[in-house]
């Protein structure tokens, strides 16, 4: 992401850069996952990864603190489905462990 001027509030949130940040690595990471992937795996990772910064951003547009902290669990949701994608993409050696890092 670039370091320029910010116009929406939630891209000042540490937690979103970060979010966007993880998705951006594993649209990078995933180029290299086999074919057969590409209807099972990858669209699933691909989805919950994107679905972490997007849930972040659109609590922020809410009326209300807690609809925000609601969205903020949704958010956590899929931030557990994504390392489970990780997981899965790990143990059948489509990538490298030091990713797991991130």
């Amino acid at each position: 992401m670039k370091k320029e001027s910010k116009v929406f509030g939630f891209e000042k949130l540490v937690v979103w850069q970060k979010s966007i940040d993880l998705a951006d690595t594993i649209y990078e990471v995933t180029k290299s996952f086999p074919r057969k992937e590409s209807h099972i795996l990858l669209p699933q990772l691909l989805r919950s990864s994107n679905s972490i910064p997007a849930n972040i951003a659109e609590g922020s547009f809410r009326r209300s603190k807690k609809e925000f902290i609601q969205f903020l669990y949704i958010a956590k949701g899929s931030l557990g489905e994504t390392i489970t994608y990780l997981e899965l993409a790990l143990r059948q050696r489509y990538m490298d462990k030091l990713f797991m890092k991130i």
